[in-house]
């Protein structure tokens, strides 16, 4: 016993030199990144709630703005409740090849210090939080598509099962572990989990529900252009959340995101004013907006790969090609894309994430582990076109046959559509009670 005692001091002195190397390995959180995360995960919830709620409820008739804007509200908060119970967890967690585990089901574990392995600076509420809000702006986007004539009950069922059984896989795949961000496909802030996947189930969706009473001959001018250019400017603003918050750190990568967002943004709202312009004679506020929303959109995959210059290309390819989608190849296919999901968020989503694989500068994302980062076509690595492709393959694929059969299941059990009566008196009033005044 004297002689334990005697060896307490060295026992002690060999804990006390032990700690600081144990505490070097722990996670540090950042409150500088956390400063920042906390910012940009108010920006992406806003691109929601006001932001698609009011760019969606400009575009439609006056007849169904409240319930366009109660489908983005109603969406944030189921979407939110699912998340917390499993959605994080199978996306986030695990290391499966195709989805993740149920150890964080009901955020079980998740602490004050908590922090994900995919941003380990930041607490782990923010960060669940910030990928929280990029599913419920990912299920909001899909109602565009299906305006003006979905039942509420099944819109919503619709929906949360869409988010556990395609967002939360894709999801997982790109950026939880999963096999598509193993076999380098590149993904910076959604170009494939988001908006190709919101883009693809939209079209699946107005497909199934079939066209608007009236479409191609009634009038559906939009209500009232004032709230949807409010609505796209919030998102513009919003969207420097969504990608430079995508770096989950405030350093240099998020101020590179940041400023391509910008550029192409601009280039993309001016490539369609002017494709209008000079096809239709007259450039339109509709069309400038709808502009900038498909440079947000393509910008989204590449921000934190691609130079300004890379940018600019990637903006203006969106602007003019989303602008014949939305226009051109809607017309001719044939389909009820009501304010045109498909036209922006599918197609600037295939673009950007495409030109993600020319473009990509592998310095930008250089780390100590892999110091050659991602580089693209024109940083000499060819086959990240073809990795893209893949991508992008995978993704419009899984999301339409997986889309198509939750509709059909759907529409069976409660029924999709709104019946005729209540498409003419509007959703405002039939579904809700309430109308715009």
């Amino acid at each position: 016993m004297r002689n334990l005692i005697r060896s307490l001091p060295a026992i002690a002195a060999l804990v006390g030199a032990a700690a600081p190397a144990w505490a070097a390995d722990a996670p540090k959180i950042d409150s500088g990144d956390t400063a920042w995360m906390l910012a940009a995960t108010a920006l992406v919830l806003m691109m929601t709630i006001p932001g698609v709620a009011l760019f969606y409820a400009g575009m439609v008739r006056k007849k169904n703005v409240l319930g366009t804007m109660m489908q983005s509200f109603a969406i944030t908060c189921l979407l939110t409740v699912l998340w917390m119970i499993a959605g994080y967890s199978l996306a986030f967690t695990g290391d499966g090849a195709y989805i993740g585990t149920l150890s964080q089901f009901l955020l079980k574990g998740m602490v004050l210090d908590s922090v994900n392995a995919l941003a380990k600076t930041i607490p782990e509420g923010v960060y669940m939080t910030f990928q929280m809000t990029f599913a419920i702006i990912t299920c909001a986007l899909i109602t565009g598509a299906v305006a003006d004539r979905m039942k509420f009950s099944a819109l919503l069922w619709f929906i949360g099962f869409w988010l556990m059984l395609v967002y939360v896989p894709i999801a997982h795949w790109v950026w939880g572990g999963g096999f598509l961000g193993s076999a380098g496909v590149l993904d910076y802030a959604g170009g494939t989990v988001v908006h190709i996947n919101a883009g693809v189930a939209g079209l699946v969706a107005c497909l199934v529900l079939g066209k608007r009473k009236g479409y191609g001959h009634d009038n559906f001018a939009p209500y009232n252009l004032t709230l949807a250019v409010v609505g796209a400017s919030l998102l513009w603003v919003g969207w420097f959340g969504f990608n430079a918050g995508s770096a989950t750190a405030a350093d240099v990568r998020a101020g590179m995101a940041m400023a391509v967002t910008q550029i192409a943004t601009a280039a993309a709202a001016l490539a369609w004013m002017a494709a209008e312009w000079g096809l239709r004679g007259k450039p339109s506020v509709l069309g400038i907006i709808s502009g900038a929303v498909a440079g947000l959109v393509a910008i989204t995959p590449a921000s934190g790969f691609v130079l300004p210059g890379g940018a600019l290309v990637i903006g203006i390819v969106a602007g003019a090609a989303c602008f014949l989608a939305a226009t051109s190849l809607k017309k001719l296919l044939g389909y009820d894309d009501s304010l045109d999901a498909f036209g922006v968020h599918a197609i600037g989503g295939i673009v950007g994430a495409f030109l993600t694989g020319v473009f990509a500068v592998g310095a930008i994302s250089a780390t100590a582990e892999a110091p050659g980062g991602s580089p693209g076509l024109l940083d000499g690595n060819p086959g990240q076109v073809m990795t893209q492709l893949y991508g992008i393959v995978v993704t419009f694929v899984y999301c339409g046959v997986v889309s198509f059969i939750l509709l059909k299941i759907i529409d069976a059990a409660v029924g999709l559509r709104v019946d005729a009566e209540a498409e003419r008196d509007g959703l405002d009033l039939s579904l809700h009670g309430e109308t715009v005044q």
